[in-house]
């Protein structure tokens, strides 16, 4: 039976986890204990070597999230671990029809690929019959907390998402197009949006070094929904360049040593496409895809090749796209009821830090 109770801090209600011994306020950040102390876990201390010139980097907080999936532990080091999210919004005037199959066919390849032991991935979609597996706010915030909760050097963790994304009106100063990136849970309606800043202190801030991050974001308005640092700004003939997206506020929003990658479908003043035309058997998200199309096709020995063939693979099939099947903007969808029209997707790399695409090997 779900719990409730309120933030020690801000009275924010907030839904406890069955066992849970304390819970954290993705609102205000502050911890409400629930057992005694003692039985608590205490947060790690940053590396005393670890330097941020660019602001102070955060420690790792605990998680909420103390439900973990079922089965037997991964091993102690070079753990892998999935949070898989795909939301269709079904029944609703806003429904997609690709972002199940997504969400089902990266668990397939991370597990046949890329060795993911599949009681590691966490999969929230409105097929899950157990209540904290259905993808609404409150249990995707869990969720990144839990993928990022007592990871250790040598750790790959992956968070992908596959639904409707948005934007909002930025006030602090520390987007360069004035806009956050947003994502939208099934309750997004009633509870709001998650936004980058919330995403960016929860799964990218904490990780500690030696640990490997990758996000796959397949939404419109997903750029830089991560607000990583760094965005490599490629050319159709593959020239690049990295894009300082630091702060001007001076706000850290680089990990606590560890190394964070996003993919996402398209940039921030784009949409993506949720069609048939790519593989012409069911809806998919195309940015999702074409990631997978890239690897299966063996596209994917650099970062640079990943990006290039993912690109091309959408590019190709512009013309199917534009059939119908593109999916605007959630504002635009909501303010005119359909699905028309749109601007064509490039995805997009992000990063911690910026390094040479063509050479950097890729792997999960």
């Amino acid at each position: 039976m779900l719990m409730l109770v309120n933030c020690s801090n801000c009275r924010t209600p907030l839904q406890l986890p069955p066992g849970a011994q304390s819970i954290r306020c993705a609102i205000c950040h502050a911890i409400t204990r629930i057992a005694e102390p003692r039985s608590l876990q205490p947060p790690p201390a940053p590396p005393s070597s670890t330097h941020h010139p660019y602001g102070a980097a955060p420690s790792m907080a605990p998680s909420p999230y103390n439900h973990a999936p079922p089965g037997p532990s991964p091993s102690v080091h070079g753990r892998k671990r999935a949070v898989i999210c795909g939301i269709s919004y079904k029944n609703s005037s806003h429904e997609l029809k690709g972002c199940i199959n997504d969400a089902k066919c990266m668990k397939y390849l991370l597990v046949s690929r890329f060795h993911f032991p599949e009681s590691s991935i966490l999969m929230l979609t409105e097929e899950e019959t157990d209540p904290y597996r259905r993808p609404i706010k409150s249990n995707i915030r869990m969720a990144m907390y839990w993928l990022v909760q007592g990871c250790q050097p040598g750790d790959s963790l992956v968070f992908h998402y596959s639904g409707h994304g948005s934007q909002q009106r930025n006030y602090t100063g520390d987007e360069v197009d004035g806009y956050d990136e947003t994502l939208c849970p099934l309750d997004f309606e009633t509870q709001g949006m998650i936004v980058d800043d919330e995403i960016n202190a929860t799964i990218v801030r904490p990780l500690p070094p030696r640990v490997k991050l990758h996000a796959i974001i397949d939404a419109c308005h997903s750029g830089t929904v991560l607000d990583l640092p760094f965005l490599c700004r490629m050319d159709r003939n593959g020239r690049y360049m990295w894009e300082d997206h630091r702060p001007r506020t001076g706000m850290w929003k680089g990990t606590n040593g560890g190394e964070v990658i996003s993919f996402s479908g398209c940039d921030d003043d784009q949409s993506s496409a949720d069609t048939l035309a790519l593989s012409r058997i069911t809806s998919t998200g195309a940015m999702t895809y074409s990631f997978i199309q890239a690897i299966e096709r063996g596209h994917g020995a650099t970062y640079g090749a990943m990006l290039t063939a993912m690109r091309s693979t959408i590019r190709n099939t512009d013309d199917s796209l534009g059939g119908g099947g593109l999916v605007t903007s959630l504002l635009t969808m909501l303010l005119t009821g359909g699905s028309g029209g749109g601007l064509r997707q490039e995805p997009q790399l992000t990063a911690n830090e910026p390094f040479d695409v063509y050479a950097k090997p890729f792997s999960l």
